[in-house]
């Protein structure tokens, strides 16, 4: 078995008002799984005053998980993948658009690797920051 997964740590910026709303926000995560071909376990999601939202999806393939802070329009998404049929940029993009999210920075973490085969495990990072909805009005 490989232990190799993708791991997603994004920053959005310029959110609509959706990320306050804890229902919409399970439901965004819960397809975001889908779309990532994952298989959904358990989902637990619950608000924060006065109205941030924080929630995560585990599938047997990691976790999906996001905090949230209306007020600045800004939410945490964390995505974990693991299994060569797991599409993590699918689930990524899902719930940047559905959040309407107008600038994002990605950190994207290769993790478990094991080139030489000694099982000593590693990870490597990139990261890039995008303009999001040009041409849009921002919230």
């Amino acid at each position: 078995m490989d232990p190799r997964g993708i791991h997603y740590i994004v920053e959005a910026s310029g959110c609509s008002e959706v990320i306050g709303e804890v229902d919409r926000m399970q439901e965004i995560l819960v397809e975001a799984a889908r779309k990532a071909n994952t298989h959904v376990w358990a989902v637990s999601f619950h608000r924060f005053p006065p109205n941030g939202v924080s929630g995560v999806v585990v599938i047997s393939e990691s976790h999906l998980s996001v905090h949230t802070w209306p007020e600045a329009k800004y939410l945490a998404l964390d995505i974990y993948t693991c299994g060569a049929e797991s599409m993590p940029e699918a689930a990524v993009s899902h719930v940047l658009e559905r959040v309407q999210a107008g600038h994002t920075h990605i950190s994207e973490l290769t993790r478990g690797i094991d080139d030489d085969g000694d099982r000593v495990y590693y990870h490597s990072l990139i990261t890039w920051e995008e303009e999001l909805r040009k041409g849009k009005p921002k919230n």
